[in-house]
């Protein structure tokens, strides 16, 4: 494969065919890069898309799904493929903030005397894996916050930025509940997207344990350097998007909160807090990318409800008698999507 492909870096001028052959190239690359990820994977289609998908919108993802489907080695079989430099934290009850972070520690300089210098933690790598982060307790997890909102860490007074591209990709359990710590809302909050990891079909289970009962793993290509990873990031943000559909998106995030105007029946009943103003932003984000993907020049209908659930379900909040019966927030993602009218189609 070739490694040294054309650098889509952003031209002075973006004109309609300059944009349009740049559109190409991300439709391209971002095919190759799921070909090479498929080397090591089995299946996941929609998952893998959802995770370059989120990552390509400069946001971060939290992965759902039960010990064993191969959550970690997705994340780092991703960073091996892009080019870029791997982090992990894995998470227990006595992690502390400066074990993710960092800490100043005292050292020696050059001359012998004795300084403060500030060691940086995992965090400072392009992709962070955060391992089973339930487990993590609520200090350790706010330490994460600045991390991923700001991209930069604050320690002693000073700020160190993170390298660029950075986004963190996190797991959790969701059936183990001893020894963990549900995410607070802001930290959820802070997730572009969260996806369920599914339990694989028979015959991707045959075909898992054909390639991981070898002493051997497949050695993958780099698709794509960071500098042109992040060149297509602000490709994205060239993307168009109608104003209807703008009204469209906030209709389905004022919808997800109870007693409102756009309120649908099981969430005034079962929801106690909707997405918030972020929501909106990942649902934006996510469909410009899609829309891309489906060689568009402008995002549609479909582009939007495609992405709303793994925009969505992370931020609504259960009541008590939500959580008592059991509600599955997808449910009434659903249910919100097909009482929200649609644009006519020529606004779309």
């Amino acid at each position: 494969m070739n490694t040294n492909p054309p650098n889509p870096s952003t031209p002075s001028s973006d004109s309609p065919d300059v944009l349009e052959r740049r559109m190409e190239d991300f439709q391209q690359r971002f095919r190759a890069l799921i070909d090479e990820i498929q080397r090591a994977i089995v299946g996941y289609d929609e998952l893998i898309s959802d995770v370059l998908v989120a990552i390509f919108s400069q946001g971060h993802v939290l992965l759902e799904g039960v010990p064993g489907l191969g959550k970690t080695y997705l994340v780092n079989v991703l960073s091996r493929v892009l080019g870029l430099t791997f982090g992990r934290v894995q998470c227990t009850p006595d992690l502390m903030p400066a074990d993710v972070v960092g800490t100043h520690i005292v050292g020696d300089d050059e001359a012998g005397h004795r300084v403060f210098r500030f060691e940086k933690g995992p965090v400072f790598h392009h992709l962070l894996l955060v391992d089973e982060i339930n487990r993590a307790t609520p200090k350790t997890q706010s330490a994460l916050l600045e991390t991923m909102q700001e991209r930069a860490v604050t320690a002693g007074g000073e700020r160190f930025e993170l390298p660029a591209p950075f986004f963190v990709l996190a797991t959790q359990n969701p059936l183990e509940m001893e020894g963990t710590y549900p995410l607070p809302e802001a930290q959820l909050d802070r997730f572009l997207f969260k996806l369920h990891v599914p339990f694989p079909a028979a015959e991707e289970l045959v075909e898992i344990t054909r390639r991981t009962t070898k002493f051997t793993e497949p050695e993958l290509d780099v698709v794509m350097t960071g500098e042109e990873f992040i060149a297509f990031q602000e490709l994205l943000t060239h993307i168009p998007v109608a104003d209807p559909l703008m009204e469209y998106a906030a209709r389905i995030v004022l919808a997800t909160h109870p007693q409102g105007d756009q309120a649908a029946g099981p969430v005034d009943r079962f929801v106690s807090y909707g997405a918030s103003p972020r929501g909106m932003q990942a649902l934006i984000r996510g469909a410009r990318a899609y829309c891309l993907l489906a060689g568009r020049t402008a995002v549609s209908i479909d582009d939007i409800t495609r992405v709303a659930m793994p925009s969505l379900r992370h931020r609504l909040i259960l009541n008590f008698e939500g959580e008592a019966e059991q509600v599955n927030v997808d449910d009434v993602i659903g249910g919100i999507l097909e009482t929200i009218p649609t644009p006519a189609k020529g606004a779309a």
